[in-house]
């Protein structure tokens, strides 16, 4: 692949809770490239069908045709010479793969966008998310509403009894909730101390 016009590539990150709006935030960049006459390749992780197959859709069914895939590196089989940005959405679900994959695209001249959950239903790091947020160039923490009081959520709470790190749901599996009212689980790094637990409850 060449290195389009000379110019400089570069990683934007889209991140945050479920219900921070990352892949509304995502398609509107997409929207405004192809607006703009830029050739545009966008993939998902092939585990995400809530909405559909291949497209990425936002919770506010804003949507934009995809292809899914779930090894990263099929991505630089998949893109085009010509393509100029590259964007994924559910990031978190990919492997360390993904920071060789994305750097990649970034130094042949591509401008790459990638969208995901920084953390998981316990608050801990989320796979490659965050140390993807350092290699990247811009970083974008969008903020959802706390469904208990109303306040800016940063946290992802899951409303049933599974453990497993990665369960594929919507609003009847998650809601996004603050600090005060995030209920971490005991194995999660942010555990609260006694005193805060008695004021949420």
């Amino acid at each position: 692949m060449q290195i389009i016009n000379g110019k400089s590539g570069w990683i934007e990150i889209i991140c945050g809770p479920m219900f921070s709006g990352k892949s509304e935030e995502l398609i509107k960049r997409l929207r405004r490239a192809q607006i703009a006459k830029r050739r545009v390749q966008i993939f998902k992780h092939g585990s995400d069908s809530r909405y559909d197959a291949t497209s990425i859709v936002s919770h506010s069914q804003m949507s934009l045709p995809g292809v899914a895939i779930s090894d990263i590196n099929d991505i630089l089989k998949l893109v085009d010479d010509r393509t100029e940005l590259v964007a994924i959405d559910e990031g978190q679900f990919f492997t360390d793969d993904i920071l060789v994959v994305t750097n990649k695209l970034a130094n042949q001249g591509k401008r790459v966008i990638v969208a995901g959950l920084d953390m998981d239903y316990m608050g801990n790091p989320f796979g490659p998310m965050p140390k993807l947020m350092c290699s990247a160039e811009y970083v974008s923490k969008q903020l959802a509403i706390c469904m208990s009081c109303g306040d800016p959520a940063n946290f992802t709470q899951r409303l049933t009894q599974a453990t497993e790190q990665v369960v594929v749901g919507a609003d009847e599996t998650y809601e996004a909730r603050c600090r005060l009212h995030f209920e971490p689980p005991e194995e999660s790094l942010l555990q609260k101390p006694e005193s805060a637990e008695k004021a949420n409850g």
